[in-house]
């Protein structure tokens, strides 16, 4: 609808100029918006206020170029007027909206969907918890942020793979192995205490149970080349952490599919950043970076110029130890991407990484493509309510609840719905309380309701032998409360360009709040199946367009659209 009028007024506004009424160079971006008041009409628009300045003329004889240029085009609308100083209102004909209703039900679950993306590769990577132990509430909104993202960008036209990075290099990663030999010593009486900065879940615990029920122990005593655990407990560090950390890595990256995959969540690609290393991707960018000139040597260290690209100080990539950072990994990481064909890096990380944000976004000019090719999406914390009180959460000090215990809770529904309720960079509050409620007060319940009674009114109209018949009168739908639910349906495919374009999948949740009121209250107010045939199949036909909408966009989000409930 906003397109239609926007490319409308653009047209006018071209012919004018080349009439020699209006002398433009370029056009400003044409604003297009519903009016807040209905009684404004359905569309308005402020450009003839925006062209004023620039065109030395009156808002109010710009807006009647473009009311004289309307005459004579075949157009959909039943009034146009000029308001204010300049503002123009469009009322389109009631026509043009029931009409959308057979493009609805023609289009089905295509109904939405948009060449937008034109096809473009993006590579969306999110949740990529270091596999130190098993995903938290935190991790789940990641999740549910990233992969309805992907679905939303998807619709809108775009070529996406989803990519989980595992970093499973580095001190964190030997600090792991460390802990799980330190639990593996305890259960065999070795009297040695496990330090405070190291992993204390029970989870590691579980792992070292988990070798000794499996056996694993005898191949570490084989690989090491010990006579039995008590001459491998008396063995250097360095020739059993290496396994150690394997070990816990896979038995935690396992936990880590098999709940995401219970999410819904299902990756094209798992990315190893040890793999980086071993090809020689690391040494290979960095190489080709200080050839472009942006690398230099100070203090024994190995430093990037991201200050040439906006950062606030240089950064390091290969200590005087000769160690590479984790900075190092990461360029090469999203060097390797750009490689691989994506024009465009979408990026999901926790809030606690936003001063990472400049450096990468010097590192991809450092690797000769624009900024605006990486996109970054900081997600903010998530406060678990339990009983009314938020519950503390520290994946090291193991007190922190899962991903999986959510779920658990409340479901995947409720879980992946609550987490897009809100913008991702802002906090959220996830009430376990309300997320198991069976009433308005529940998000997902009072929109999945809606859907829910929608079919069991077409469950009802089979009982008593009414088929919706191919051909029906909708210009029966004149109220007010009619009209608004059509309106809306026909947003649904904006709503998901504009979502799409500004990467925010939660306004499909405002959407659909907005959409299951209308419904819940017009379902309250009149009746769907009344002694008036062809009104009764009116209304069901709108009714039917409606149920396709809202189980697009709960498809988007990763959400379920039940028939009962």
């Amino acid at each position: 609808m906003k397109q239609s009028v926007t490319g409308l007024i653009k047209s006018i506004l071209e012919e004018a100029k080349t009439n020699g009424l209006l002398r433009f160079e370029t056009l400003p971006l044409i604003p297009v918006e519903a009016p807040k008041e209905k009684s404004h009409g359905d569309i308005a628009t402020s450009i003839a206020l925006a062209l004023a300045p620039r065109e030395g003329k009156r808002p109010l004889e710009i807006a009647k170029i473009i009311l004289k240029g309307l005459e004579g085009k075949d157009i959909d609308f039943e009034k146009v007027e000029i308001a204010g100083p300049g503002f123009i209102n469009f009322t389109f004909r009631k026509e043009y909206w029931h009409e959308i209703l057979n493009d609805v039900l023609k289009k089905g679950e295509t109904y939405g969907r948009s060449e937008l993306g034109k096809g473009i590769d993006v590579n969306v990577e999110f949740v990529s918890a270091n596999p130190t132990g098993p995903l938290h509430i935190g991790h789940g909104r990641g999740a549910a942020l990233g992969d309805a993202l992907s679905n939303l960008l998807q619709t809108a036209g775009y070529k996406i793979q989803r990519e989980y990075y595992i970093n499973d290099t580095g001190t964190q990663m030997e600090t792991l192995g460390r802990s799980l030999w330190i639990r593996l010593l305890q259960l065999h009486n070795q009297n040695v205490s496990l330090p405070e900065n190291h992993y204390q879940g029970e989870y590691i615990k579980g792992i070292a149970r988990e070798m000794v029920t499996t056996r694993r122990l005898d191949e570490i005593i084989k690989i090491t080349k010990a006579r039995d655990f008590f001459d491998l407990s008396k063995m250097p560090e360095e020739e059993v952490i290496p396994f150690f950390t394997d070990y816990a890595k896979e038995s935690i990256l396992k936990g880590i599919r098999e709940d995401l995959e219970r999410f819904g969540v299902r990756y094209g690609r798992w990315f190893s950043e040890k793999s980086l290393y071993e090809d020689g991707k690391v040494d290979s960018v960095l190489s080709e970076i200080k050839e472009r000139g942006f690398l230099y040597e100070r203090d024994g260290a190995l430093w990037l110029e991201t200050t040439r690209f906006g950062d606030d100080k240089d950064r390091v990539v290969r200590r005087k130890t000769e160690r590479y950072t984790y900075f190092a990994s990461d360029i090469a990481y999203n060097n390797n991407k750009f490689n691989r064909g994506f024009k465009r890096v979408i990026d999901i990380w926790g809030a606690d990484h936003h001063g990472y944000v400049p450096r990468m976004k010097a590192v991809i000019q450092a690797l000769g493509n624009a900024p605006e090719t990486l996109n970054i999406l900081l997600v903010q914390l998530v406060t678990l309510l339990k009983e009314g009180k938020p519950v503390a959460m520290s994946t090291r000090a193991g007190e922190f609840v899962t991903l999986k215990e959510v779920i658990d809770e409340v479901g995947v529904d409720a879980a992946r719905y609550i987490f897009l309720t809100r913008r991702h960079d802002s906090h959220l509050e996830f009430d376990l309380e309300v997320a198991r409620r069976q009433s308005s007060e529940n998000p997902v319940y009072y929109v999945q309701y809606a859907h829910a009674r929608i079919a069991s009114l077409f469950r009802e109209t089979a009982v008593r032998g009414i088929i919706l018949p191919e051909t029906v009168d909708t210009g029966l739908l004149n109220l007010p409360e009619e009209l608004d639910l059509i309106k809306d349906i026909a947003n649904y495919p904006e709503v998901i360009e504009g979502s799409a374009l500004s990467l925010e999948p939660h306004r499909i949740t405002y959407y659909l709040h907005g959409l299951a009121s209308r419904l819940h209250s017009y379902y309250y107010k009149y009746r769907v199946i009344t002694d008036n045939l062809e009104l009764t199949y009116a209304r069901l036909f709108l009714l039917k367009s409606l149920g396709i909408v809202i189980k697009n966009a709960l498809k988007i989000l990763g959400v379920s659209a039940p028939e009962k409930m």
